[in-house]
C-alpha cells in the first residue's frame, strides 16, 4: 500500500528522486525506492562532517570548544590553488561577519547544520579532513557516500569531484545518530538537537502536525533538492525518512511534491496505531 501510493507520487513528479524510509521501533517496515542511485549530496554531507567533528574530539585531536581564526580561504583539492566562498550564493551571512576573529568550533559547527552555512562548513572539512569523514561514514555502514571536498571548490566540481551519496546511505548515517550508534549517547543527543533546529523546513516536515519534531539536514543546488530526516511522533515512535531528488524541473514544485511524500509516510506510521 504505502510502495503504491508513493510510487504514484514519484510518476508525477518531473525528475529523478529516491527513497529510503525505515520505522525504527519496527525495522520490517521499511521501504526503498531509487534507494541505491548516487546524488549529488549538497549539503547533506553537512551530517557526516559533524559526525567526525564529535569523533575527533572522543578521540582528543580537538575540542568542540577550541576556537580558530576564521579565515575565507581554501585550497582546491585538484591543484591546491586559493579559492575563497561567494557571500552572494551563501544561505548565512552572520559567519562572515566573523572573517578575521576568533569563533569556536562548535559556533560553526551549529549555523553549518541549521542554516547550511558553505563558510563554517570549509573551515570544518579542512581541519577534519575529508577523507577520514569518508571512512568514519564506511564505519558506520554507509557504502557509497563520499565526502571529497568543501563547498564551492569549482575546479573539483569542472572535473566532475563532487560529494556524492544514496539514499540508503543518509537512511544509514541517520539511523545511527538515532540510535546512538554514531557516537556516545551525549555526541548523538547534541547531534539530534542541532539538527531538531533546522531553519529549513520546505520538505519532511512541511506538511506535518506541529506536535511532530524533525531532526533534520536539507541540500540543494541546481534542480537538487533532498531532505534526510529523524522524525519523531507525540506517541515515542520515531523513523528515518530520506527524500533525494535531481533534474527537477520545477523546483518549487518538485519541493511541494516531495512534502507529499513525507506526508504520506507519516499517515502510514499513524494508521499503524489506529490498526493496534
Amino acid at each position: 500500500m504505502l510502495q503504491s501510493t508513493i510510487q504514484a507520487q514519484l510518476d508525477s513528479i518531473q525528475g529523478d528522486v529516491a527513497v529510503a524510509f525505515i520505522n525504527l521501533s519496527d525495522p520490517s517496515d521499511s521501504l526503498f525506492i531509487n534507494a541505491s542511485e548516487e546524488f549529488h549530496a549538497a549539503s547533506t554531507m553537512k551530517v557526516p562532517v559533524m559526525i567526525e567533528l564529535f569523533k575527533q574530539q572522543k578521540q582528543g585531536k580537538l575540542d568542540l570548544n577550541d576556537s580558530i581564526l576564521l579565515k575565507n580561504e581554501f585550497r582546491s583539492i585538484v591543484d591546491s590553488s586559493l579559492y575563497s566562498m561567494d557571500i552572494g550564493v551563501d544561505s548565512d551571512d552572520a559567519v562572515y561577519n566573523k572573517i578575521g576573529a576568533k569563533v569556536t568550533l562548535k559556533d560553526l559547527m551549529y549555523p553549518m547544520i541549521t542554516v547550511s552555512s558553505n563558510l563554517a562548513t570549509n573551515v570544518l572539512i579542512e581541519l577534519v579532513g575529508a577523507k577520514n569523514v569518508t571512512a568514519t561514514m564506511r564505519d558506520l555502514g554507509a557504502e557509497k557516500i563520499e565526502v571529497l571536498r568543501g563547498v564551492e571548490d569549482q575546479k573539483a566540481y569542472d572535473s566532475g569531484l563532487s560529494n556524492s551519496t544514496t539514499a540508503k546511505d543518509l537512511m544509514v548515517i541517520m539511523k545511527a545518530i538515532a540510535e546512538e550508534k554514531a557516537g556516545t549517547k551525549q555526541d548523538c543527543d547534541e547531534m539530534i538537537r542541532i539538527l531538531k533546529d533546522q531553519k529549513f523546513n520546505e520538505i519532511i516536515p512541511f506538511y506535518l502536525p506541529k506536535d511532530v519534531t524533525v531532526a533534520h539536514k536539507t541540500g540543494s543546488i541546481t534542480g537538487v533538492h533532498h531532505d534526510a530526516g529523524i522524525v519523531y511522533l507525540p506517541d515515542g515512535r520515531s523513523y528515518v525518512l530520506v527524500l533525494l531528488s535531481k533534474n527537477l524541473e520545477d523546483f518549487d514544485k518538485g519541493t511541494e511534491q516531495l512534502a507529499g511524500i513525507s506526508k504520506t509516510v507519516y499517515d502510514h506510521m499513524i494508521s499503524l496505531t489506529n490498526e493496534n
